[in-house]
């Protein structure tokens, strides 16, 4: 068996951030290894934690997800990122597409999130 997916959710609702580590820790193929609730400590954690795939909430209080997208490369390049969000417009969409990562909807549920995670990690291991 393959060593589990070593994940890091940057998430800022306390009770949704709790609910998708409870339900991806159900999952054999992931290790939650992280969990910070805003984007400014996402590089610092993924670098610390040694994290494969970081799933970072578009919407945060401090920077948008593609912030936090750009400082997880440059601290932490061996990582790929997944985009979370409640909505997926068009801002939300060029994001993702102008930075190369998946967006999953919040309301996808997990199997969507954990097929984005898996596919994050192969796009990091070529």
């Amino acid at each position: 068996m393959a060593a589990p997916i070593r994940v890091l959710l940057v998430e800022d609702n306390d009770a949704y951030r709790d609910t998708i580590v409870f339900l991806l820790r159900r999952r054999d193929e992931v290790a939650v290894v992280g969990e910070v609730s805003d984007g400014s400590s996402a590089a610092d954690a993924c670098a610390e934690q040694r994290a494969d795939v970081v799933v970072v909430d578009y919407r945060l209080p401090d920077v948008s997800g593609a912030v936090a997208a750009a400082e997880i490369r440059e601290r932490c390049p061996q990582a790929s990122v997944v985009f979370l969000s409640a909505f997926a417009g068009t801002e939300e969409l060029e994001a993702a597409r102008i930075a190369g990562v998946t967006l999953v909807r919040k309301d996808q549920g997990v199997d969507a999130l954990v097929e984005a995670i898996r596919a994050a990690a192969s796009r990091g291991l070529m």
